[in-house]
């Protein structure tokens, strides 16, 4: 379910820091295009999450961005 993985993808940056798409297409079991578009809906519906590209890049979320537990 798509909504369990935008979760996942979201709590898996911001426990591990930057992260690159392949690390989280083979965490999440699937494509690395899968991962790139979760992470363009992530942005589209205000996550703030940076995605530097390049060798050295990966996704990220902000410490201020940090969800609080429930």
């Amino acid at each position: 379910m798509k909504s369990d993985r935008l979760l996942s993808i979201l709590l898996l940056l911001q426990s591990r820091g930057r992260t690159s798409a392949p690390e989280l297409a083979e965490r999440l079991e699937v494509c690395v295009r899968t991962i790139y578009r979760d992470i363009e809906a992530l942005s589209a519906s205000g996550v703030p999450v940076h995605d530097e590209r390049g060798r050295h890049g990966g996704n990220s979320s902000p410490a201020s961005a940090r969800t609080s537990p429930a």
